[in-house]
């Protein structure tokens, strides 16, 4: 099956046409008592089926930090192991969270927090480098 290919904007980075958004991959995640995530999934199935669209020529995974407060990137990371170099990773901050108890906390845009949050990512990922990484917040004040 032959998959459509794009250039990611001007980067020069060649995507899938398709891309597959991880959201749910992250599991049950709030923001006190409302729910943020998709719920309980099964994360054994979720690496098959990121696996099964790389057989099937998606390159582009669309994730970010806060989905499943970390958890969503831990099992994207796991399914990518040994097929890294097949997949381009977009993944997002912006938004704190507790890994822990999985709750959202606020949000941080600051540079301190930039570092932090794409240092855990790379560990959560499994890997050395994130393709397109991007401010998930859409409300900041312009400086």
């Amino acid at each position: 099956m032959a998959v459509d290919k794009r250039q990611l904007g001007r980067s020069g980075i060649e995507v899938s046409a398709l891309g597959m958004g991880c959201w749910a991959i992250g599991g049950p995640w709030a923001e006190g008592a409302r729910p943020l995530g998709w719920g309980r999934v099964d994360d054994d199935e979720s690496v098959r089926a990121v696996r099964r669209a790389l057989d099937l020529g998606v390159t582009l995974f669309d994730t970010a930090d806060t989905y499943g407060a970390g958890h969503g990137e831990r099992v994207l990371g796991r399914a990518l192991a040994g097929r890294r170099d097949e997949a381009v990773i977009a993944t997002k901050f912006g938004y704190t969270f507790d890994e822990r108890t999985r709750q959202a906390t606020g949000e941080n845009a600051s540079p301190h927090y930039l570092r932090r949050a794409v240092t855990d990512s790379l560990r959560r990922l499994g890997t050395d480098r994130i393709d397109l990484y991007q401010l998930h917040l859409g409300d900041l004040p312009l400086p």
